[in-house]
Parts: C-alpha cells; sequence; structure tokens
C-alpha cells in the first residue's frame, strides 16, 4: 500500500509548527527588510551605488563566515533559547541604524552583524523540526517553508519600499525591528523547552567536523550536497544576467522584475505540488530526473524564445524534491 503524503491541515494541526512557522516568517521579513531598508539608507546617504552593493552583499558574506562558526550554537544551548536570543539581539541591533550621521561603512558593517546572528537563529529552528513533527509531516513543513521563503522573496521588495515611502528609511527600520521582537514573543508563547542536546558520553569527542565526517562517509548525501552546491553556484550567477536579458527582449525594470519573480515563484508552485499531490516514497526517485529536467528546459532561451515563454522556462529550475521524512 503506498503511503499517502500528510496534508497541510495535519501539519498545522501542530500546535508548536504553527508558532514556529509563525515567528520564521516573521524573522525571514524582518532579515529582507533589514537588507532593502539599509542598503536604501546607504544609497541615499552616500549616492555610491557600490556601497549599497555591499551592504546588501554582507547578507550573504555573513551566511559563508557566521554559517560554519555560529551554526553549532543550536547544539551546544536550548534550542528555544538560541531562536529568543538571536531575534532579541536583531531586534536591539537594527534601530542602531536609525542613529543620524552614522557612516555608510558602519552601516555596512551594522547589517553584517544583525545578518550574522540568522545560521544560528535556522540551525536552532531546523533541529527542531523533526523534534515537533513527525512521520511525513516533517518534509511536508519542510516543503511549506520553502514555499513561503519565496513568497517572502517575491513581495519583499515591494514590501520594503512601501515601508520606506511611508514611514521613511528610519521608521521603516523600528517596524522592521518590531517584527523581531514579536517573533522572539511568538516563540516564547507556543515553543515549549527543551534541554540543550546532550553531549556525547563517549572520552573520544566527536569534534566540530563530526557532522562533515557523515556527509563525507555516506555516498547518497555526498550526492545529495553535490547537487546542492551546483545548483546554488549557478542560480545566483543566473540573477546578475537578468537586467542584460530584459535588455534583449527591450524592457525596463519592470521586465527585469518579472524575471527575477519567475524563478521563486515557480518554486511555490513546485513546492505544493510535491508536498501536497506526490506520495512520500516517489519524492527521492524524482530528484534526479527534475535536476536534468531543470537545466534542459533552460536550453530553449538559447534560441531567443518570447518573453512568456521565458519566464515559464525560468519557473521550472525551482521545482525540486523536498527531503525526505526521517
Amino acid at each position: 500500500m503506498t503511503e499517502r503524503a500528510a496534508t497541510y491541515r495535519e501539519v498545522f494541526a501542530v500546535r508548536e509548527y504553527r508558532y514556529l512557522f509563525a515567528a520564521y516568517l516573521l524573522s525571514l521579513a524582518g532579515d529582507q527588510l533589514t537588507a532593502v531598508t539599509v542598503a536604501y539608507l546607504v544609497y541615499t546617504g552616500t549616492g555610491s551605488a557600490a556601497l549599497a552593493a555591499a551592504a546588501y552583499a554582507s547578507s550573504y558574506l555573513a551566511w559563508l563566515t557566521g554559517g560554519p562558526l555560529l551554526s553549532g550554537l543550536a547544539d551546544r544551548f536550548p534550542r528555544r533559547r538560541v531562536l529568543i536570543v538571536c531575534d532579541l539581539a536583531r531586534a536591539a541591533l537594527i534601530p542602531l541604524a536609525a542613529l543620524p550621521g552614522l557612516a555608510a561603512p558602519a552601516l555596512v558593517v551594522l547589517l553584517f552583524a544583525v545578518n550574522l546572528l540568522r545560521p544560528p537563529f535556522v540551525a536552532a529552528r531546523a533541529a527542531l523540526m523533526p523534534e515537533v513533527l513527525d512521520g511525513d509531516r516533517y518534509p511536508v513543513a519542510n516543503g511549506v517553508d520553502n514555499i513561503c521563503a519565496q513568497i517572502v522573496q517575491v513581495v519583499g521588495f515591494a514590501v520594503g519600499g512601501s515601508l520606506v515611502a511611508l514611514l521613511s528609511l528610519r521608521g521603516a527600520l523600528l517596524v522592521d525591528a518590531g517584527t523581531f521582537l514579536l517573533s522572539a514573543l511568538l516563540v516564547v508563547i507556543g515553543v515549549r523547552s527543551r534541554p540543550a542536546p546532550r553531549s556525547s558520553p563517549s572520552p573520544a569527542r566527536p569534534g566540530r567536523a563530526a557532522g562533515l565526517r557523515v556527509i563525507t562517509t555516506d555516498a547518497r548525501l555526498r550526492a545529495y550536497v553535490l547537487v546542492l552546491w551546483i545548483g546554488s553556484s549557478f542560480t545566483y550567477a543566473a540573477e546578475g544576467l537578468m537586467a542584460p536579458l530584459a535588455g534583449q527582449y527591450g524592457g525596463g525594470p519592470g521586465t527585469v522584475g518579472l524575471l527575477l519573480a519567475a524563478a521563486p515563484t515557480g518554486m511555490a508552485l513546485g513546492g505544493v505540488a510535491l508536498t501536497r499531490f506526490c506520495p512520500p516514497a516517489a519524492r527521492a526517485r524524482l530528484i534526479l530526473p527534475l535536476a536534468v529536467l531543470s537545466t534542459g528546459v533552460l536550453t530553449a532561451v538559447w534560441l531567443v524564445p518570447p518573453l512568456w515563454l521565458v519566464l515559464s522556462r525560468w519557473r521550472w529550475p525551482a521545482r525540486r524534491a523536498p527531503s525526505r521524512s526521517r
């Protein structure tokens, strides 16, 4: 008998997940608002596109440096506490960007510091998810998270720009800090307190590289990581080509926006299809065909097809299978 996929109703029936999900959306929206607003603040204060780009890029640099160094905090301290501390620290740091007279380089450093707190937050939440959800609800919830992350990415720039227009740059930063405060409050109210993960009782401690050794000694895990790295390497390079591609079609900023929005829109739609209608046992088998298909459909772009066809092709690379259940 084929195992039935969990429904969204079954996932959201878990009270703790509802609070984790809402806190995740608020924290994700706060990260997006921080990057956009500080980049605007740097640009309006200096007129330098390079400094504004550096401010926005600092969020990615924080992942490269803070990810390997700080994600391990989720395995050393109670994960609920890590979530709360990361949110409260970001809520405290972000209003500093609203201080008058703060130099642009200081703003870039401040944004980098704020984004350093995201890796431990994400790691702590990811570690909590298997403890909160069981069976197929766990991979379906991961799919829901990915879908909503793409939606936040699509609307994040528009919301950030609207807040700046309505409240000014510094007013938008205060709203941004409020998203992290509310996220911390949701975790306090809705997530159960659990002790820190137990250390290995063996005298030979596994060390910081234990996770890396697990991946490198498992052929299937190595393949998954390789597919993820290769896909990610080319995903962001494509975003840098959207402006000249739009120019090739005679379009302006609106066309660039459509091209940038196509991939996350496709990921959201593909995520719904795979988590809601695909049986759990079939998801792992779909990884290889979808990986091949996601690159194959883009070869049509070389023929310079109509813009609507390019947009439909760009949605395909995002349709990837969610992780398997435990």
